[in-house]
């Protein structure tokens, strides 16, 4: 991811990191990249590792397919939060992990992050970490939030300085998850500016989904070289699957769950173009 991020970085695109939790999404998100010639990342979120497939089950397929594409594949670990897990996913051969440490203090969260990026240096593997809280949306469509929710530039510019992290989350705007219907956040655009300005590090942004396409192709004008997107994947995917159901109740599973997956890939491939990346796979 490293070297994606920097070339990413170099000519002021971002490339898109798709939540996939199984073969089926992962090849979804593969397919998607090479029709766009683009480089992907492949993001497994550490709760759905442990929750579904360990690493050490679900690595080597999902590697050894990323290795056969046309395009560059990387693989990292999205959210890891447990330390111990986050340390077995290297061994694994994760590409990439995100150690999330940002429950802690700056201090705490710096002191962390640093030890893992001193360990995935021993495996060629790079690191994204995060500064900042995401916002969430209340049920009438407010962003329950206040000035704590978004990055400090200041502490974030510290902490990429103390840690060398290869990218850093940072949160001037999204959340996790869906939005209301019509409900489009507003960014902080000036957060991310500052902080690249000021260390000219890759930044990310996570909660893509649903954030609206103009918010998506300011962040990458503003700095952003990583954009997180999943639930607007798989919400693709359940859509099909209802509407299949809905059509024959009795249709052929297997056939279903490889429809459902394609049903994703025209999704991916729109937040490729929104990113800039399309046709800079090499």
């Amino acid at each position: 991811m490293k070297g994606m991020l920097s070339k990413a970085n170099a000519e002021g695109y971002a490339v898109m990191a798709i939540n996939a939790f199984n073969l089926e999404t992962a090849r979804g998100v593969i397919t998607a990249a090479e029709e766009m010639n683009a480089p992907i990342i492949i993001d497994l979120l550490q709760d759905h590792v442990k929750a579904y497939f360990d690493c050490d089950i679900l690595t080597a397929p999902i590697i050894k397919m990323a290795q056969a594409a046309h395009v560059p594949v990387a693989v990292n670990l999205d959210h890891g939060h447990d330390i111990a897990h986050l340390k077995r996913c290297l061994h694994e051969g994760f590409s990439s992990v995100m150690c999330d440490a940002s429950a802690y203090s700056d201090e705490e969260n710096a002191r962390i992050t640093k030890e893992i990026v001193e360990l995935a240096d021993m495996f060629g593997a790079s690191v994204e970490a995060e500064v900042g809280n995401m916002g969430r949306i209340a049920d009438d469509g407010v962003m329950l939030t206040d000035a704590a929710m978004y990055t400090d530039p200041d502490a974030a510019i510290v902490f990429i300085k103390k840690t060398g992290v290869t990218a850093l989350a940072i949160s001037y705007g999204s959340t996790h998850g869906d939005y209301p219907e019509g409900y489009v956040p507003e960014f902080h655009f000036d957060i991310v500016e500052k902080i690249k300005d000021a260390t000219g590090c890759p930044l990310v942004l996570h909660g893509g989904s649903g954030a609206g396409d103009e918010n998506m192709r300011r962040s990458v004008e503003a700095g952003i070289n990583k954009i997180n997107v999943g639930t607007d994947y798989m919400i693709a995917q359940r859509a099909f699957i209802a509407n299949a159901l809905a059509e024959d109740p009795s249709c052929d599973f297997p056939q279903l769950i490889q429809d459902s997956w394609r049903a994703g890939v025209e999704t991916i491939k729109h937040y490729i173009e929104l990113s800039g990346s399309a046709g800079k796979a090499f």
